[in-house]
């Protein structure tokens, strides 16, 4: 395997990653984000209050993008097994 087949294929695993872990974390920070603008105006400083709903958030976000997020994986999984004779021979 040459350098710049493993930088490639390295290249591309670390954009999945990104890509699934930007989609749970930004639903949860614009959540956070929101609540934390509440809280400044009406100065409740409750550090639960902004927990709970950024908690829902992200189990909701996994719930609804469970399907993607799976079938992503395997698609890269499934795409990197195909890739193996072609970059062995």
């Amino acid at each position: 395997m040459s350098p710049e087949v493993f930088v490639d294929i390295f290249r591309h695993a670390l954009y999945i990653v990104m890509l699934l872990v930007a989609a749970i974390v930004v639903p949860s920070l614009i959540i956070g984000l929101i609540v934390a603008v509440f809280q400044a105006a009406t100065s409740i400083n409750e550090q639960t209050l902004s927990f709970l709903p950024r908690l829902i958030v992200t189990l909701l976000t996994l719930i609804v993008g469970a399907h993607w997020i799976t079938q992503t994986l395997m698609d890269f999984t499934i795409g990197m097994i195909k890739e193996i004779p072609m970059v062995i021979g």
